[in-house]
């Protein structure tokens, strides 16, 4: 039987909820994999014509919120750069290529497929097994501006607690709200739509309102796994869903247990060297600066 066409937009800007699933049976993925799969999710959102909206990574799936842009959406000088940052600086592209290459970068499923494939080869050599690796085609939902996308990414958001894995969505660090919480959207990974955008609220009131939303309909008791603790809604509301300095610092404290090495940008660069083979990536690694932390930068997590 073949396959149903996927239902795509290929002249204007559209959302995509995308869920994939794992083959493998009980919750394979853990926190490495689950760190490595954001770093390939953060690296073709820098490649594909696309916007990062929301996700959260799951033990034995995914979901992603994102908007794909059109084959025209940026200039040739710009695809060049893109190039340049995909296959490196001998990358520069002929006038022969330019069309493929746009058609390529603006398609979800091709974007998907280098994810997925990419993340595959990473699992099953660091997990020593062959095989496939994740279940039926990726899903796809084309989902609407405004109130309904911002229904989607709060439900995205909250699948760490109803799967009672956290109390918080911000406790999650493979969530889009723990990644704004305990970064503070470092590199400008996400958007700041938060399906917000159409409503003529400021860029940065609309995280305190997002939050807001997501702990209002988190309380919800919808009859399919857990919901926010209705103390710490209440906590919340009292404090205007603002996140405090103090929040930002507890969150920002992970850092201390989590990194491979914190302290100064020098200090990180000298003991990088020295512990170069014990990190997942044998390239050059930059000391990542910690926002809200001043002067403190760190690097990922050992393997």
């Amino acid at each position: 039987m073949p396959r149903i066409p996927r239902l795509l937009i290929s002249k204007n800007p559209a959302v995509y909820h995308v869920i994939s699933r794992t083959a493998l049976d009980g919750l394979p993925f853990n926190g490495a994999d689950k760190d490595f799969l954001q770093q390939l999710i953060q690296r073709y959102s820098r490649i594909y014509f696309t916007e990062i909206l929301g996700y959260a990574l799951m033990d034995n799936h995914f979901h992603l919120l994102v908007r794909m842009f059109p084959k025209d959406h940026v200039s040739d000088e710009e695809l060049h750069e893109r190039s340049i940052r995909a296959h490196g600086p001998k990358a520069l592209l002929s006038k022969k290529k330019i069309p493929a290459v746009r058609q390529k970068w603006s398609s979800l499923s091709e974007m998907i497929k280098e994810i997925k494939q990419s993340f595959s080869r990473y699992y099953n050599k660091r997990h020593n097994r062959k095989g496939y690796l994740w279940g039926d085609r990726f899903k796809s939902v084309i989902v609407q501006n405004g109130r309904t996308l911002i229904h989607c990414l709060a439900y995205i958001d909250l699948n760490p607690v109803r799967a009672g894995m956290v109390k918080r969505p911000e406790d999650y660090r493979w969530c889009s709200l723990g990644y704004h919480a305990q970064t503070g959207n470092r590199d400008s990974f996400l958007s700041l739509d938060f399906g917000l955008a159409e409503w003529d609220i400021d860029r940065i009131d609309r995280f305190q309102a997002y939050r807001k939303f997501v702990y209002e309909t988190g309380a919800m008791d919808t009859g399919k796994g857990a919901s926010l603790d209705p103390k710490l809604v209440k906590a919340e509301k009292k404090k205007g869903y603002r996140m405090t300095l103090a929040d930002r610092l507890k969150y920002r404290t992970r850092y201390f247990t989590e990194a491979g090495i914190i302290g100064s940008r020098e200090f990180v660069s000298e003991h990088f060297d020295k512990f170069r083979n014990h990190f997942a990536c044998k390239g050059e690694k930059k000391p990542q600066k910690i926002a809200g932390l001043d002067g403190v930068f760190s690097l990922k997590r050992l393997t």
